[in-house]
């Protein structure tokens, strides 16, 4: 069970691999891409800052909490850090299981999750040219305050 955060573009060939497990008949993958709307306003690109040690611990916890709730095999998150363009992946998670009603519903706590609660900050960029911080309350004490431009 591993979380990190990158800077670098995810590559989800590699990051599927590492969970490969012969005891597992499922496995779930999630990906977000960065889109080009959000909430009727035209998006050019997003950045996203991070707590680097306090989104490890916090999202290596709910991996934890996942994969006893849902007897995982395996479970493997990777957040994007830095500014990211229309098309590019900016979160990926996949988790493996015996069985596929398990694995659905881990990756989804997982990502539902990691948005509540880990401290990562998102800044959409408008074709305006102006730009705002969203989504930045977040249900522990990680909230993000002062975030909006």
């Amino acid at each position: 069970m591993s979380f990190r955060l990158s800077s670098d573009a995810l590559d989800p060939i590699a990051l599927k691999a590492s969970l490969a497990n012969l005891k597992a008949g499922a496995c779930v993958t999630f990906e977000g891409w960065v889109r080009n709307r959000n909430e009727g306003q035209a998006v050019s690109s997003l950045e996203y800052e991070a707590y680097p040690e306090l989104a490890e611990k916090e999202a290596s916890r709910i991996l934890g909490e996942a994969r006893v709730k849902f007897d995982l095999l395996d479970a493997v998150a990777v957040h994007r850090v830095g500014q990211l363009q229309l098309g590019e992946m900016a979160v990926w998670v996949g988790v493996t299981a015996e069985h596929r009603d398990a694995a659905f519903a881990a990756c989804r706590y997982i990502i539902d999750e990691t948005k509540a609660r880990v401290p990562i900050w998102k800044k959409e960029h408008y074709i305006t040219g102006q730009s705002q911080w969203i989504n930045c309350a977040t249900r522990g004490d990680f909230a993000a305050e002062g975030r909006n431009n």
